[in-house]
């Protein structure tokens, strides 16, 4: 195997330093913004051809998924195609000191918007200094 190769694996202790494929659909991943703010995070995701009713959006210890199939049912034959429909996949590491019961996503012409509003112990506040 070469050294380049996806599944780089180390002959002397035949450790597999990367996760093989499992699975032989292909995923498309989504271009994505995510902007921090004092009150949390806004991610805004672009998904063409996806669906409000097919989105999936998960977050489960620390990991937001964004999982959207497309569909591939489009009339008529093509006559010159330059890019491919496939199933939206994108996973990211979020802070635990965000407030994931108060997230919420909106969904409008293949822009998926979602906020994740801060919990409010993580949110900065001014300390009020006395005088004597």
């Amino acid at each position: 195997m070469t050294a380049n190769g996806i599944t780089e694996r180390n002959n002397e202790k035949n450790i597999q330093t990367r996760e093989e494929t499992r699975s032989s659909e292909k995923y498309l991943k989504p271009a994505v913004n995510i902007i921090e703010t004092d009150e949390g995070l806004t991610l805004t995701a672009d998904l063409p051809g996806a669906s409000k009713e097919s989105l999936d959006l998960n977050i489960e210890k620390g990991i937001l998924t964004i999982s959207a199939p497309v569909s591939h049912t489009i009339p008529g034959h093509p006559a010159y195609t330059e890019f491919e429909l496939a199933t939206y996949y994108r996973q990211f590491s979020i802070p635990e000191s965000l407030d994931h019961d108060k997230a919420k996503a909106d969904f409008a012409n293949g822009i998926l918007t979602l906020r994740v509003p801060k919990a409010e112990v993580a949110k900065p506040r001014k300390i009020e200094v006395k005088i004597g």
